[in-house]
């Protein structure tokens, strides 16, 4: 059985992991999961950092894809379509992380999984 202290520290460190994509659209955003999951013990956590490292880095892809994909188009529609795009991922990448927010939050011993991401760790 965990104390409270552990359940509040997972709570913590999970929850962080998750919202390291709001602090920074770079590449140091992947920093904050990277080094939770190379000092944290707990295996939730390291599954919680390893989660958003891979949505980290599907949103990336995601969104170079997109890029490429929209820029002909975007052009001659005077940037609408792209602005679009761009809006429709905002909302995507903020509601998977408030989903896995609140998942860290309620139920600290089970590691989220985001949906439609590539899972390279």
């Amino acid at each position: 059985m965990q104390t409270t202290e552990t359940a509040d520290k997972r709570r913590l460190l999970s929850t962080i992991s998750h919202v390291a994509i709001f602090f920074s659209w770079t590449f140091a955003s992947i920093g904050v999961p990277l080094s939770i999951l190379f000092i944290s013990d707990d295996p939730v956590v390291k599954a919680n950092a390893k989660e958003s490292i891979n949505f980290h880095l599907s949103v990336w892809i995601m969104g170079a894809v997109a890029a490429v994909l929209l820029a002909i188009p975007s052009f001659l529609t005077l940037g609408l379509l792209g602005w679009l795009a761009g809006g429709i991922g905002f909302l995507w990448v903020s509601t998977m992380t408030v989903l896995a927010v609140m998942n860290a939050l309620a139920n600290p011993d089970e590691p989220f999984r985001y949906p439609l991401i590539l899972h390279i760790f």
